[in-house]
């Protein structure tokens, strides 16, 4: 998931994707010896540096220390205008240039790779302020300014007055976000930079579904929805009253506000496809995405013709898969078969919702089988907002580093009638076990990791790989237990390889909207709906769904080298805690990392 909220705070404080810059430009640094042993100067002034910055963007972007689980500051919102931005900036070149002066030889190896992982992440985030035109550009089809305030409301506790007062402050602060944040998207207006038309009206129509005639019955009202039920019940009223009164008052005419520019001067400028190519710069700035989102110096046109590999490859497996069943259709109609067929759906939203939570208790038996440790914290099912649409994607949202929230799985209620049941099973393994939900409450408990690697990174390739890899364990574990969910499990594994193709033909070689969702129906058999939602997202958010197939493939290259160098001596279940007890990493650091495992685990008797 992905939400332009916290894109401005997680650039800042844990980047919003990896490039290989100088820090990470040469792995084995990291296991250079040191010429002395661990200086205890250097190590107490990195860390006091971690410290700050830390705290620092709590206070600069309180909407990301909500998601967090960091409530000191749940009751404003950050700022977005030209003068914060450039006051962050300026503090970000403050922060690398104390980092730099860190003598690194002097730190132990685990702090040297923290030190370069902070000192990467600023550059990353320093890199991309050339792009004025690409950093204006505030909606995607999943998320954005036009969503986000909903969905941190979701984030937020909701225990009594104190916790009521923090989200009517919220409320009271967003009109001055919002025009904030219109004015940052006019400035890209007038540098030639506004997303594809069908991603405004996506936006638009998520904007409409947010403002009911009745406050209580949409998202703003959600956090009295769950206030206590031993509050007495004229406290009740009360502050449901003043909810009532802060979103007519503030918040509806703030959304309405943005609906009208949106639908109005910024619509009528929107390109019908939002290749990249055709932006001012914009290949330069796809250039720096692909970089940044797969952690690799893979160009375009490889990972175009990677895709086209890996997906001929999936493809004929899907094959086998339907002549198994016993089908004497081609692909196209077998696929209809499987997307019409009664059998393969369910009779409502309520049966989706079980029928998930049934899954992922599966699931939850089988791990202990595939780790040696597991982290404690825990996760739920539920539905995503409606508002999203039933289009949308299922998407999984971190639990609190304090362990005061579980992880979610949100699954789309909504899309229920467009739900086979036969894809279900590898949407759990990549959302919640073992995939997003393990790994990113493995990363929360590694105590021995300073913060900003326990709360995130932002390495595509790294947790997008690592989730389509754990799809791929669950079938060596045969949880997909008959030919149709193996099928589910190979469509989705071929729909990611098709992304490789589709990403890069949008961006880098021009490719039209209907020429993209045409590819991937055709190639993967994936409900058009859906597919054409995915495309409007891939225009809105270049380069992101690149990281999956090229982490998945690291992954497996990293496996097969264990093995063949372990022997009898490699363990599955020691391997995947390799993988994951370091945070989220650059696929480069990653691979020295697991190198020096190996070379540890065969001296191991």
């Amino acid at each position: 998931m992905p939400l332009r909220l916290l894109a401005v705070a997680a650039a800042l404080t844990l980047g919003s994707a990896a490039t290989t810059p100088t820090a990470l430009a040469a792995p084995a640094a990291t296991t250079a010896k040191a010429t002395t042993k661990a200086d205890v100067g250097a190590t107490r002034t990195l860390h006091a540096l971690f410290a700050r910055q830390w705290e620092d963007s709590a206070r600069r972007y309180p909407e990301w220390a909500t998601w967090r689980g960091d409530h000191r500051y749940d009751d404003r919102l950050g700022e977005v205008s030209p003068e914060a931005e450039q006051a962050a900036l300026a503090q970000e070149r403050r922060w690398l240039a104390e980092a730099r002066a860190i003598p690194r030889a002097r730190l132990s190896p685990a702090d040297r790779v923290s030190l370069d992982l902070f000192i990467e992440q600023r550059e990353r985030h320093l890199a991309e302020q050339p792009f004025e035109g690409w950093r204006s550009l505030r909606i995607a089809a999943m998320g954005g300014v036009q969503s986000e305030f909903s969905s941190l409301l979701r984030m937020m506790p909701m225990t009594g007055r104190a916790d009521a007062a923090k989200v009517l402050a919220r409320m009271a602060a967003l009109p001055r976000r919002i025009d904030q944040e219109i004015a940052l998207m006019r400035r890209g207006l007038a540098l030639g930079w506004v997303p594809a038309a069908p991603v405004l009206d996506r936006a638009l129509a998520q904007i409409d579904a947010q403002l009911p005639a009745d406050p209580a019955a949409g998202p703003f009202f959600e956090p009295w929805r769950r206030l206590p039920p031993t509050l007495p019940a004229a406290e009740r009223a009360a502050l449901e009253a003043q909810a009532r009164e802060a979103i007519e008052r503030d918040v509806v005419p703030a959304m309405r506000r943005l609906r009208e520019f949106v639908a109005g001067e910024y619509r009528a400028k929107a390109p019908a496809d939002g290749s990249l190519a055709r932006y001012p710069d914009g290949a330069r700035v796809y250039e720096m995405l692909v970089r940044q989102r797969t952690t690799t110096a893979l160009g375009a046109d490889a990972i175009h013709a990677l895709g086209l590999r890996e997906l001929a490859q999936l493809r004929a497996e899907m094959e086998d898969v339907k002549r198994s069943t016993g089908f004497t259709g081609d692909f196209a109609a077998f696929v209809k078969w499987l997307n019409t067929d009664p059998r393969f759906f369910v009779s409502g939203p309520d049966e989706l919702l079980q029928r998930y939570r049934a899954i992922a208790k599966r699931f939850d038996a089988e791990m202990p089988r595939l780790f040696a440790e597991l982290p404690r914290g825990t996760y739920g099912v539920r539905g995503m907002p409606e508002h999203l649409g039933p289009d949308a994607a299922e998407f999984y949202e971190g639990g609190a580093a304090d362990g005061s929230r579980p992880g979610w799985f949100n699954a789309n209620l909504v899309g229920w009638r467009q739900q086979t049941t036969w894809g279900m099973a590898t949407l759990v393994a990549h959302e919640a076990v073992p995939g997003h939900h393990l790994q990113g409450a493995r990363a929360l408990e590694l105590s021995d990791l300073p913060d900003f690697r326990r709360e995130g990174g932002g390495y595509t390739a790294y947790v997008e790989g690592w989730a389509l890899y754990a799809e791929t364990l669950m079938r060596e574990l045969g949880a997909y237990d008959d030919p149709y969910s193996l099928f589910g499990h190979l469509q989705w594994q071929a729909f990611r390889a098709a992304r490789l193709v589709v990403d890069t033909g949008l961006h880098a070689r021009g490719w039209s909207r209907q020429q993209a969702i045409d590819f991937m129906v055709e190639r993967t058999g994936v409900d058009r709906p859906f597919v054409e939602a995915e495309v409007d997202r891939y225009t809105s958010d270049p380069g992101q769904a690149l990281g999956y197939m090229v982490g998945r493939l690291k992954l497996d290259e990293l496996r097969a080298r264990a093995q063949a160098r372990l022997g009898p001596k490699f363990d599955l279940r020691r391997f995947h805690n390799a993988l994951i007890d370091q945070g989220e990493l650059p696929l480069s650091t990653l691979e020295t990392l697991v190198d020096e495992w190996i070379a540890r685990e065969a001296r191991r008797r």
